[in-house]
């Protein structure tokens, strides 16, 4: 039988598929949908971590928000990635993605970029040194 927790390595690889589809659209010059796989990476390791850390996979964004807040609450480990999510949610996701506004250019290409280490983190968090 699987259970929930046994998703985790797949929701990281997810991530991590993810943002590899944001840096060949970067580098194919599509910034705006770079931003939103980036965002999306993000939601997913953010997704994976609650998921290991719970046993309970958020199913909405908001799930995936409150999770990770009230996870950082208990744990202070888990401080460094909130702001790390909400910089790329606000700015990935809604000021380039849905509002088109994608500059600074050189800070939207630096957060699409060092969501690698998100996710890297997100997994370490997890106690996930490596995803399927």
């Amino acid at each position: 039988m699987t259970t929930t927790t046994d998703r985790v390595p797949t929701i990281f690889a997810d991530a991590r598929a993810l943002h590899a589809d944001a840096l060949r659209l970067l580098e194919a010059g599509d910034i705006r949908d770079a931003a939103e796989k980036a965002w999306c990476a993000t939601k997913r390791a953010t997704d994976a971590l609650i998921t290991a850390r719970t046993g309970v996979e958020p199913e909405f964004s908001p799930d995936t928000t409150r999770g990770l807040v009230r996870m950082a609450a208990a744990d202070s480990a888990i401080n460094s990635l909130v702001g790390r999510y909400y910089s790329r949610q606000g700015h990935l996701h809604g000021t380039c993605f849905y509002l088109g506004d994608c500059e600074p250019v050189d800070e939207v290409h630096r957060r699409i970029r060092q969501t690698a280490d998100y996710i890297t983190d997100a997994m370490r968090l997890a106690g996930h040194s490596d995803a399927a």
